[in-house]
C-alpha cells in the first residue's frame, strides 16, 4: 500500500511504500474486536469493500497521526487495462527474476511491457535481493512510468484516447479523490518535473515473531511520520538517502 504525499506546490511528490507484512494495532471494527496483526489484515477484517478500506484508513492515520484527504482501492487486474490502453510502459529490470506465478523470465534492462507482463513483474518479491523491499520500489516504479506514459501519449488533446484511459482506470479504481476530478489529479501528478518524484520506504525489517514473519519500524519508523506530519519529508529524505529511491 502507498501513501501519496504531495507537499503545496506541487513541485515535488513522494510514494511512501507501507510493507504489507508491517506489525501494527488494529483498531476494532464490526465483528472484530481488534488486536496485533499484519497492516494488509486490516482490509479483511474490516470486512472487504468500503469498510475493509476504512479499517485500513483508520490503522494508517493512527500509525501516522495524519489525516488523509483521499484514497483509492486499486484492482491490480484492472490497472492491467489502463496500462494496455497507454499502449504499455516502460520498465527498467535491475535484478534478473522468474515469476513465481507465469515462471516468465525478466531479464535486466529497460523493455516495453503490456499490462499483464508489468503486474507480473510488480508483484515479485522471491528471489530478489530486498525481497518486499525490491517489490514496494518496482510498484513505485510502475506508478512513475504510468505517469510519463500518460504524459509522452499527449491525452489532452486526444479526448478518445483519454476517455478510454479514464474508463480504465475508473474499472481498476475505487477513489475518493475529496472532490477533486480524477482527470485533474492525474494531470496535476503527471506535470510533475521529472525528477521531482521520490520512492519513500517506511525504516523497519523483518522479524519472526512466534513462527509468523513480520515486518517491524525500525525505530519507530526513523522520525518519517513525523516529518510527515510537519511537511518536511525532504529534510527527512536528505538525512536518510538508505531509505529513499529515486524514481
Amino acid at each position: 500500500m502507498l501513501i501519496v504525499h504531495v507537499p503545496a506546490g506541487m513541485r515535488q511528490a513522494y510514494l511512501i511504500s507501507v510493507p504489507r507484512d508491517l506489525l501494527v494495532a488494529l483498531p476494532a471494527a464490526p465483528g472484530f474486536p481488534g488486536g496485533q496483526d499484519k497492516v494488509n489484515a486490516a482490509y479483511e477484517h474490516g470486512g472487504g469493500g468500503e469498510g475493509g478500506a476504512r479499517l485500513l484508513s483508520t490503522t494508517l492515520s493512527r500509525l501516522t497521526g495524519i489525516r488523509f484527504d483521499g484514497a483509492a482501492l486499486v484492482d491490480f487486474s484492472g490497472f492491467k487495462q489502463v496500462i494496455d490502453q497507454l499502449g504499455g510502459i516502460r520498465m527498467c529490470v535491475d535484478t534478473p527474476v522468474r515469476s513465481i506465478h507465469t515462471r516468465q523470465q525478466f531479464d535486466t534492462g529497460c523493455q516495453q511491457m503490456d499490462g499483464a507482463r508489468t503486474l507480473d513483474y510488480v508483484r515479485q518479491r522471491y528471489d530478489l535481493p530486498g525481497g518486499d523491499y525490491d517489490r514496494q520500489r518496482h510498484q513505485q516504479q510502475m506508478l512513475r512510468a504510468v505517469l510519463d506514459r500518460a504524459g509522452e501519449t499527449r491525452l489532452r488533446s486526444d479526448p478518445v484516447k483519454l476517455d478510454r484511459v479514464l474508463r480504465a482506470a475508473g474499472g481498476a479504481l475505487t477513489v475518493d479523490t475529496n472532490g477533486v476530478p480524477l482527470d485533474e489529479l492525474l494531470f496535476a501528478l503527471r506535470g510533475l518535473p521529472a525528477d521531482a518524484l521520490r520512492g519513500v520506504q517506511v525504516p523497519s525489517y523483518p522479524q519472526t515473531i512466534d513462527g509468523v514473519s513480520y515486518v517491524v519500524l525500525d525505530n519507530g519508523g526513523g522520525g518519517l511520520f513525523t516529518a510527515l506530519r510537519d511537511t518536511r519529508v525532504r529534510e527527512w529524505a536528505g538525512a536518510n538517502p538508505r531509505w529513499v529511491n529515486r524514481l
